[in-house]
């Protein structure tokens, strides 16, 4: 039997992050053809009806997505707010931004989520919060502020300072998502198991708003608008979940997060090369800024390293001489 490429897991993370960058694009294309809930309702359909397809394949995971503690009753709150933080409210948010700001500068905003992780982590699950963290979020957020205020208001882009804090406002939504989906899956869920269960959530939520006034229900297909709620249905919710997660069982999980933060440059690239968005002078600065704050809040000195590797190097020891 044959060795698995070692460079494969780093492949594979590379996909999945150009993937999700691409639903950015893949978004402001949809909505040039489709009112914003009708994209996002079809989005979470397609995702559904995926998942629906490929059970049979994951049976297994589905089947041992049962809880190691707890209960279901006793977990209904996190998976209620998981739900509700992703797809319900961040989707809103995401399309309202989509619609006044360009996806460059969506793309750069969501490059600020990993700290606001980091503080939503300490309200909720009393995890350390650094004081890097904390200096490396104000420096992003005044990043994130200058970028905003500093676009140019275009045909595409009516507003970028508010579709870029609602924007913010969607990370504030993932962050809180990211949190619950810890959560959950410490108590037992599968991924996959929480991500249909998302897409299902998502569809029974957006179903209605489908018939409110504000709504314009489409008269006939787009084509272009409709190979996008498609791709981004099954491409980035499958596809992307399915590459990150095999990668993520390859090599260790810090070094696979990483990748992450690929995601801003993607987006800056594919909205330059398939929207032809482009950024003036001001905005390369402040995307310089944000990844300042990102940088300065994931650096750790030498001393801070070996606190952190110490107890595992003593854990180590203690267990050979077990």
């Amino acid at each position: 039997m044959s060795r698995e490429n070692p460079i494969l897991p780093y492949i594979s993370l590379l996909l999945a992050t150009v993937i999700w960058s691409s639903s950015f694009v893949a978004l402001k294309i949809a909505f040039q053809g489709y009112h914003p809930m009708v994209v996002i309702f079809s989005r979470m359909a397609v995702g559904s009806l995926s998942f629906i397809i490929l059970a049979t394949i994951f049976r297994g995971i589905l089947k041992n997505s049962a809880l190691k503690e707890g209960n279901f009753y006793s977990d209904i709150r996190w998976i209620l707010a998981m739900v509700i933080c992703e797809p319900c409210l961040y989707f809103i948010f995401e399309a309202k931004a989509l619609e006044l700001t360009t996806a460059s500068q969506v793309g750069m905003i969501t490059a600020i989520m990993p700290l606001l992780v980091s503080v939503v982590a300490f309200f909720v699950l009393k995890e350390r919060l650094t004081e890097k963290v904390l200096a490396g979020l104000t420096i992003s957020v005044f990043g994130a502020c200058w970028l905003s205020f500093s676009g140019d208001v275009a045909e595409n882009a009516p507003n970028p300072p508010l579709g870029n804090l609602f924007e913010f406002i969607a990370m504030v939504c993932a962050a809180g998502y990211t949190i619950c989906l810890k959560k959950l899956t410490q108590r037992g869920y599968s991924p996959f198991f929480l991500t249909a269960l998302q897409a299902f959530g998502g569809a029974i939520f957006y179903f209605p708003m489908l018939f409110f006034p504000s709504t314009n229900l489409p008269d006939s297909i787009a084509l272009l608008p409709t190979l996008s709620v498609i791709y981004l249905g099954a491409a980035v919710t499958l596809g992307a979940y399915a590459l990150f997660n095999f990668g993520v069982s390859r090599i260790p999980a810090g070094q696979a997060s990483a990748f992450i933060n690929l995601i801003p440059i993607f987006s800056l690239i594919l909205g330059m090369v398939v929207l032809n968005e482009r950024l003036n002078l001001q905005q390369y600065a402040a995307c310089v800024v944000i990844f300042l704050g990102i940088f300065l809040s994931q650096h750790r000195s030498k001393s801070e390293v070996a606190r952190l590797v110490e107890p595992v190097v003593v854990e180590e020891s203690v267990v050979k001489q077990k």
